[in-house]
């Protein structure tokens, strides 16, 4: 586990998951389907509980060009710069579970932002960066 210094916010717009976990992988088909891969840009996973403790999941990219949240009918938010918990995952297709239980290990350190995200961060098509935000 290390620390990750966000130094900048990422806007970013996102579909959200019909369901937590079944609507994961549907979810980032839809959005990849607006969007096709590249390396030009980022790509996350957003969860936490919302709506009476419910698990709510967004599958995102960067916002690159100005109203490309629009233009796909989207919703946007935006990812706060500041000081992360990180985990990274290689060959995470090869484990899939991995994810969670790197978010397990991260959401029981102190000092988490209760109002923060747990995020995977697609930094290659085969690794993931799981990061929690630090309180401030």
């Amino acid at each position: 586990m290390q620390t990750f210094n966000l130094e900048n916010d990422i806007q970013i717009f996102y579909v959200t998951a019909k369901s937590y976990p079944d609507g994961i992988l549907a979810a980032h088909q839809q959005l990849h389907a607006m969007v096709p891969f590249s390396y030009e840009r980022k790509y996350f996973g957003l969860s936490r509980p919302e709506k009476n403790g419910g698990i709510v999941y967004r599958a995102a990219t960067e916002a690159t060009v100005e109203g490309e949240a629009e233009k796909y009918n989207c919703e946007t938010l935006t990812i706060k710069k500041g000081q992360y918990l990180s985990l990274v995952i290689s060959n995470y297709r090869q484990d899939l579970p991995s994810i969670g239980i790197a978010f397990q290990k991260l959401l029981s350190q102190p000092n988490i932002d209760p109002q923060g995200y747990c995020i995977e961060w697609y930094i290659s098509e085969t690794d993931v960066n799981c990061l929690v935000r630090l309180k401030d």
